[in-house]
């Protein structure tokens, strides 16, 4: 790696990817580089049309892509007050698939991405985002440990 240009931090507004993100803008200018945010909203499943449910997939899926994108921004805009280039990107679908897919499509030099280090059966269960873009990324990858809130307290 010659050169860190720009620099992809994704997040799901966490307490683990914030500090992810932390660490990312601290690279970013001390590189002077860009840093991009992505967010990835998961496929709402299908319900079934029938008058008895009530749930409008379609208005809550408009819901959380509004707060999301809110939230987004608002990331967006603490990095910017803090003097760096970025850009934010939406995303829709599996995780780890959307954020490498972005890393290519905008020649990223660098991921920045938290971890919590989950192991045994928690893996197994839930996978791991952070390990799948480890796996796939076409660019160096930086997993940042995390302190998940419940941790913390212990």
């Amino acid at each position: 790696m010659e050169k860190v240009e720009r620099i992809l931090c994704p997040t799901d507004f966490s307490e683990g990817s914030l500090q992810a993100l932390s660490a990312a803008k601290n690279i970013a200018k001390k590189f002077g580089a860009e840093l991009c945010l992505v967010y990835v909203l998961p496929i709402m499943p299908v319900l079934p049309t029938e008058p008895k449910f009530a749930f409008q997939t379609a208005q809550y899926e408009s819901l959380l892509y509004d707060d999301a994108e809110k939230r987004l921004n608002n990331l967006l805009e603490e990095v910017r007050r803090e003097g760096l280039a970025s850009k934010a990107f939406l995303g829709r679908g599996d995780a780890a698939a959307e954020i490498v897919r972005v890393s290519a499509q905008h020649q990223v030099d660098l991921i920045v991405i938290a971890t919590f280090g989950k192991s045994g059966w928690r893996r197994f269960a839930f996978g791991s985002v952070t390990e799948k873009v480890v796996r796939l990324a076409l660019c160096p990858v930086l997993t940042i440990r995390g302190v998940e809130p419940e941790m913390a307290a212990a």
